[in-house]
């Protein structure tokens, strides 16, 4: 595999009440939500749009995923969504993500992302400017 970029990327977050139970803490599966929202603003960063990608045939999709929550949020509360990549191959990247308040993190993950053939839904080679773009660091 090939290392990729090691520069982390962040997104503001602002916690609201859709993202919580009746409690006001964050529901468990918003937390993957928010991760969602700084993998794409990442690629978006990087030059490329999810739209942009579906229309060229490229897919992406989580092939695995590990996720350790250690502390609630709460309704109101500003927090950060980091992605950094820390592995690519051919057809797949791994991201490192947490989800932090005031640099404690709440939730972390690993998340195997795969390309694939938009129409077979078979892996493919990350598309050549993908590729060039997951393998520069990021500022």
């Amino acid at each position: 595999m090939t290392p990729a970029p090691t520069s982390e990327f962040r997104l503001p977050v602002r916690v609201y009440i859709e993202d919580t139970d009746a409690g006001g803490i964050v529901y468990y599966v918003n937390y993957l939500k928010f991760m969602e929202r700084a993998r794409s603003e990442w690629l978006r960063r990087l030059g490329h749009s999810q739209r942009e990608l579906l229309a060229e045939g490229v897919q992406l999709v989580v092939h695995r995923l590990e996720c350790r929550y250690a502390q609630p949020a709460h309704l109101d509360d500003d927090l950060v969504a980091t992605a950094r990549v820390t592995e690519r191959g051919a057809c797949r990247a791994t991201f490192i993500q947490q989800v932090q308040r005031a640099g404690e993190p709440l939730c972390e993950a690993s998340v195997d992302i795969a390309c694939l053939d938009a129409q077979t839904l078979r892996p493919r080679r990350w598309p050549a400017a993908l590729a060039a773009a997951l393998t520069p660091e990021f500022q």
